[in-house]
């Protein structure tokens, strides 16, 4: 596995977002995007060196809509978290200060682009399990975005988390940042196989904040799909729009709905698919069009679109991920 995986995140606009802004929109309008595409990619921007090629924020490439930089830093205070660029990846990109990396999180702003902070990863040990961790994580997850200028979250929480007080402190975040907050979440396969899971009953219990969850559909064991029939292995097209239809069949909307793929097969210990059946995939899922054996039982047009591992590791393998894939979002209805 990545040694970190990616992560989701909430969006404040650049210039931030008053904190007396409404939490909620008409119930036509779905709330949490903080102003992205209708389909969009998101890509973890790692903050470690681990043999991907090194990069600053501002060097990410345009064709990523939202960035999820990872990870946040657990800290000795239960549910706070922190961020320090890490000193091997400012000294392999030629130096690196938190004032350059402000500006770079500007400079990606001014793009249209949207950019989060991610917490957990593969080795990241956060926990919010009681009333006052909630308010830890809520104040600390604030006080990066203030500090920072980030949109939002991504909780890339792999070790297990607490429905009940992550909800809260994710509400408690919102009420603090505002309606443009951007919420996003990272779950492993296993997380999404019912709604009995802890990360699908926090994700339906925010679904009126949440703004996407890009399950990771690598680096894991056969599953069960949306038919309750079969088990799919990794690495096809059947496990995407099998696996996926089981969230938008049990209560999430199309538009949180997004594929979560490595990069290359380097980003992942198993899992990897070749960008254009992610592409078929999508197609499946949006217009039933291009599936694989299997067709789910519905379309569902608003399925938001994709995420890698890492943006490091497709700029390693020449971009190849996200050219291949970002032209094809804007052929979704």
């Amino acid at each position: 596995m990545p040694t970190s995986s990616p992560t989701t995140s909430p969006t404040s606009s650049p210039t931030g977002s008053p904190t007396g802004s409404p939490t909620s929109s008409p119930t036509t309008q779905p709330t949490g995007t903080g102003s992205l595409p209708k389909h969009f990619l998101t890509g973890y921007w790692q903050n470690f060196v681990n043999g991907a090629t090194p990069l600053k924020l501002a060097a990410v490439p345009a064709t990523y809509d939202l960035v999820a930089v990872a990870f946040a830093d657990a800290t000795a205070t239960p549910g706070a978290v922190s961020f320090t660029l890490d000193p091997g990846l400012a000294s392999a990109v030629g130096g690196y200060t938190d004032a350059q990396f402000k500006a770079d999180i500007a400079t990606l702003h001014s793009r249209g682009k949207k950019v989060i902070i991610s917490v957990g990863g593969e080795k990241g040990t956060v926990s919010v399990s009681s009333a006052t961790a909630a308010t830890n994580f809520a104040n600390s997850v604030y006080s990066l975005i203030q500090t920072y200028g980030f949109d939002g979250v991504d909780i890339d929480l792999e070790n297990g988390l607490d429905p009940t007080y992550m909800a809260s402190a994710l509400r408690t975040l919102r009420s603090k940042a505002g309606a443009n907050l951007i919420i996003t979440m990272a779950p492993q396969t296993i997380d999404m196989q019912s709604t009995g899971s802890s990360y699908f009953a926090l994700a339906l219990s925010i679904k009126d904040i949440l703004t996407v969850v890009h399950t990771q559909f690598y680096n894991s064991g056969a599953m069960l799909g949306c038919d309750q029939m079969n088990a799919y292995s990794q690495g096809t097209e059947n496990f995407l729009t099998a696996l996926a239809c089981i969230q938008t069949q049990n209560g999430l909307r199309p538009d949180q709905v997004s594929l979560g793929l490595p990069a290359s097969t380097l980003a992942a210990g198993g899992g990897y698919v070749a960008p254009s059946v992610v592409n078929a995939a999508l197609d499946c899922l949006a217009r039933g069009a291009n599936c694989g054996t299997f067709k789910p039982p519905a379309t569902y047009p608003g399925i938001r679109g994709a995420m890698t591992w890492s943006i490091n590791w497709d700029v390693s393998n020449g971009s190849n991920w996200a050219n291949t894939i970002d032209p094809h979002l804007a052929t979704l209805p």
